[in-house]
């Protein structure tokens, strides 16, 4: 049975009549952001409040014929749970109810103690936006919804500001009182299990009576307005907008929200419903084309999508534009809508971006960063690329380049040297005074445990510990870096360079157990009796592979990997003769160039692939080859030739083909074709594999066919849901740029895991960031600059020697070589789904963007408002039928 007393007043509030068309049931959220915690006797007293009004207890006790001192305990009630305001007027408690939103809605989620206990209350706010949100798509004008926009302030200072009410530092000042309390919005959503990541805790802001009320009731705590201005700041810093209820009357309002555009339900007027005018400020963005450079930050802060990245250079064949249906005119229904906006929000247009951008896998605004270097803003440019990339002088020397690769100026004269560019930025890393510790944004009482101290963990731990997590790395060697440091020969990547990226890490509080085996030292479930809330695997692949060859395990046939690793740890791993090693991968020229650095006469490289197709960047074979390493292709060994337990040689077979008709690795052989080739020891260099050990002892996890371990796509979470992995542990071996990718996403999933409510996917931006085609761009007319180069190491000079002697770009290099950029992205604005927030101008390091007064609309009283969009309403039916036939005949005619 329903509490028929609380559903008249639910009606009341709606401000319609029980049992008519338009009133509220039972089923209806209305009901049931009551329901289950008011009593029949507090709807009772509360139905005798007024629309805004304020009355005292003895006033209600009045009307409803009931004692005073019952009435004002029944009203504090009311006050407590969130349908009755309440102030001290004069030394009186007065009281008086609102609108659902924004009102009683939000009022009843921020009483903490009942959303806990009731987490429906949440689904109920949630189901009001829904109910609501459909019918006031193109009817209500701009300036005239329940909420509304304030631009950040920065992004409308000077000519473009013209109205105080437009300033958050207006209301601020104009009120003396101020409480904060967390997001309404995102508190339903977490009580719904559908947060987005951004958490809820001290972030909105109540002024005057709303303060006053917030303070007493237990909402929020009372806090100075210079405590207030900090707030504002930390929003902005993180990506949040601000917006304001807006019925209070002009240039007036009780509170400042700090949204963001995937939890808010107001927010979602405009995305779901694709309604911006709802809720949207006075001011739309603006591109200045050639100021942008297509970094992606103001993209990726966006709260609507109505940023995205774009091509700049001129197309051969211009794609012709859809044009923009909109509710002003049009029938809105749920064609027009948007419902998935939580997750398919996109990143590029529907032609593609700057390629540089999109091949690299942690999806680094490479155009940014080398404007800011032409501009000689160095220290601006290492914070962008570390927005992504927490190791940029690691990569700027082992990087495979696939930003070079793709380079639109590979068409015309050869590509921009990126890594080097990047690589002289990063030089700031080394040294302690100016290398950049990001600000650590939160201060999160939890731990989490990262198991492997390689890209893809340290990446993660960076990340989780710029957030506020207290982090600690676990790795089984007693050297740091992984791979970087135990599979990559210094004379590539010296240990300082690798030390001193790291060192930042010791800076951000991340704790390092070296020598600490996870599954034989101390296990997962050990870890989470010490209360470590997540972790996230990431070991990397740090076995070699074998062949299965006869001779194979004879005195002298080691693996690549095991034979770097003795070198970088500095045990004996002297050799002497002639030396062969099998592979034809990066890795194997690594493994072939340290062969001939500790003591081998001769080394020969044997691969199946032919030298055109070996899997081994061209510039580290080269390298090779100046090195007097002989690379022999198109052979594959068929057994190794032992004399009492030890290798002497090889026996390999010509290989005819890799590939098979089906595209598989599949080779094959011309066994008429063989020779054996003398050899002292033999490196086996054709893979590596993963040595799990005891980690997954007593877990749910299986693992793959080929030992990696099975993890969504997306979330990295594994069959144990605090369990996340990446690396070269879930795709298997590949290069340390796709780790420190997948590093990154790891900690916005753990993130999302450790804190309460939180979804892994929904509100989360999937980087999908894509290539234009660059057989449509034309480039006629650029010039045709060298490419800048650092200079030739001899060979015979290298190979004595573990130093790197490869030199660093100087500046005037630098100057030339970031000039060559095409600029080939650029950022590209729906001017309709904007809605003037200003969030993507705190982001642009460039003044590409900013913020044109294009409305002139100011709030309104809450008497005003709706004659205000009855008259509104009406003349968008006119504007339908008027353009109904117009909208076939121009279908007709593109038909």
């Amino acid at each position: 049975m329903g509490k028929d007393k609380v559903l008249d007043l639910a009606n009341k509030i709606s401000r319609v009549k029980r049992g008519s068309k338009a009133g509220i049931t039972f089923d209806d959220p209305e009901y049931k952001i009551y329901s289950p915690w008011m009593s029949e006797d507090v709807a009772e007293v509360t139905l005798c409040l007024k629309l805004r009004e304020k009355m005292s207890a003895a006033e209600v006790a009045s009307v409803c014929g009931r004692p005073e001192e019952e009435v004002a305990k029944l009203l504090w009630e009311s006050a407590v749970g969130g349908a009755a305001f309440v102030n001290n007027v004069e030394g009186v408690d007065k009281y008086w109810v609102d609108i659902w939103v924004p009102g009683h809605m939000e009022m009843v989620v921020n009483n903490k103690e009942l959303i806990q206990k009731y987490p429906e209350l949440g689904a109920a706010f949630d189901a009001f936006g829904k109910k609501k949100g459909p019918l006031c798509a193109g009817n209500i004008p701009v300036g005239k919804g329940p909420m509304r926009v304030i631009p950040i302030e920065t992004s409308i200072d000077g000519d473009t500001r013209t109205a105080s009410y437009e300033e958050v530092s207006k209301y601020l000042n104009d009120n003396e009182v101020f409480s904060l309390s967390d997001c309404a919005c995102r508190t339903s959503r977490e009580a719904m299990d559908e947060g987005c990541g951004h958490l809820k805790e001290d972030i909105c802001i109540q002024m005057g009576h709303a303060a006053e009320y917030y303070i007493r009731t237990g909402r929020g705590r009372e806090i100075t307005r210079d405590e207030a201005m900090e707030v504002i700041k930390k929003a902005e810093d993180n990506g949040l907008m601000h917006s304001i209820p807006n019925l209070d009357g002009s240039g007036k309002t009780h509170a400042i929200c700090n949204c963001c555009g995937c939890g808010c339900f107001a927010m979602r007027l405009a995305e779901q419903w694709q309604n911006p005018d709802m809720v949207r400020s006075n001011y739309t963005v603006k591109i200045d084309l050639d100021k942008c450079v297509a970094c992606g930050e103001c993209v990726e802060t966006c709260p609507t999508n109505a940023l995205k990245l774009g091509q700049k250079l001129c197309s051969k064949v211009p794609v012709a534009e859809k044009e923009r249906e909109l509710p002003h005119n049009t029938e809105w229904g749920e064609d027009k809508y948007n419902p998935d906006y939580r997750t398919n929000k996109q990143v590029v247009t529907e032609g593609g971006t700057a390629p540089c951008k999109a091949g690299c896998p942690a999806h680094i605004g490479v155009q940014g960063y080398i404007k800011l270097a032409s501009q000689g803003n160095y220290e601006e440019a290492l914070k962008l690329i570390k927005m992504e990339n927490p190791f940029p002088a690691v990569c700027g020397r082992i990087c495979p380049k696939f930003c070079e690769d793709d380079c639109t100026r590979c068409d015309l004269d050869g590509a921009v040297a990126v890594d080097d560019i990047k690589k002289f930025i990063a030089q700031k890393e080394m040294d302690a005074d100016t290398r950049y510790i990001p600000k650590i944004k939160y201060d999160y009482d939890k731990k989490i445990a990262v198991i492997g101290g390689g890209p893809a963990g340290l990446s993660c731990a960076y990340y989780l510990a710029v957030e506020g997590y207290k982090v600690t790395v676990f790795e089984k060697q007693t050297a740091l870096g992984g791979m970087l440091t135990l599979g990559i020969p210094s004379y590539r990547l010296e240990k300082d360079v690798i030390n001193a990226e790291i060192d930042v890490l010791k800076e951000l509080g991340v704790e390092f157990k070296t020598g600490v085996e996870i599954g034989k030292d101390i296990t997962l479930a050990e870890l989470r009796k010490q209360d470590y809330q997540a972790f996230y695997l990431a070991i990397g692949a740090q076995a070699g592979r074998s062949l299965g060859l006869e001779g194979e395990d004879a005195q002298g046939v080691v693996t690549g990997v095991e034979f770097l690793r003795k070198v970088n740890l500095g045990e004996n791993s002297e050799l002497e003769g002639k030396v062969i090693v099998i592979g034809g991968g990066n890795v194997a020229i690594d493994v072939a160039r340290t062969a001939t650095r500790v003591g081998a006469a001769q080394v020969d490289m044997f691969c199946l692939e032919s030298r055109e197709s070996m899997p081994a960047h061209v510039d580290e074979v080269s390298e090779a080859l100046d090195e007097d390493i002989n690379i022999n292709n198109s052979w594959g060994p068929k057994r190794i030739v032992t004399e009492n337990g030890r290798v002497v040689g090889v026996e390999f077979r010509k290989c005819i083909s890799v590939i098979d008709a089906n595209g598989r690795f599949n080779p094959s052989y011309d066994e008429n074709n063989t020779k054996i080739v003398d050899a002292n020891h033999v490196l086996l260099s054709v893979g590596q594999a993963i040595d799990w050990g005891n980690i997954l002892e007593n877990s749910n996890i299986e693992l793959n066919p080929n030992q990696t371990i099975p993890a969504d796509a997306a979330t990295y979470q594994t069959d144990e849901p605090d369990v996340f992995a990446g690396g070269d542990v879930v795709t298997g071996p590949r290069f340390a740029i796709d780790a420190i990718a997948a590093g990154k996403e790891g900690s916005i999933s753990i993130h999302r895991y450790v804190q309460n409510g939180q979804s892994l996917v929904l509100g989360r931006i999937k980087r999908d960031y894509r290539a234009f085609d660059k057989k449509n761009i034309n480039l006629n007319g650029f010039d045709n600059a060298p490419r800048q180069n650092i200079a030739h190491v001899d060979g015979k000079q290298s190979k004595q020697t573990f130093r790197d002697l490869r030199e660093t770009f100087t500046e005037e290099q630098v100057r030339l070589e970031t000039e060559r950029c095409l600029g080939c992205g650029v950022a590209v604005a729906d001017e309709f789904m904007c809605i003037g927030c200003g969030s993507c101008t705190t982001k642009c390091r460039f003044g590409a963007i900013t913020l044109v007064k294009t409305h002139n609309a100011e709030g309104s009283d809450l008497k005003e408002v709706k004659k205000i969009i009855i008259k509104h309403a009406l003349k968008r039916k006119v504007r339908v039928a008027v353009n109904k036939p117009i909208k076939k005949i121009k279908a007709f005619i593109n038909s």
